[in-house]
């Protein structure tokens, strides 16, 4: 059986951690994609505030089904 997959790029954001990012990116996007597939995290950064972590970013890109 062939599938075709669409890869999107999304960007999740917490405070705590950068796996915790990655989940609330996996999470947010579950609410309006179906048939998620695959989940690969390729970039971590920080946003910092006053010389203080305030925020963990994780760049992920999620491959979903295609759907004619």
């Amino acid at each position: 059986m062939e599938s075709t997959y669409t890869v999107m790029e999304l960007i999740g954001t917490s405070p705590t951690s950068w796996e915790d990012a990655a989940k609330n990116a996996v999470e947010t996007a579950s609410k309006s994609l179906s048939d998620l597939r695959i989940a690969e995290a390729v970039e971590f950064d920080m946003k910092v505030e006053n010389d203080k972590v305030v925020a963990f970013r994780t760049k992920v890109k999620i491959s979903f089904k295609y759907q004619e």
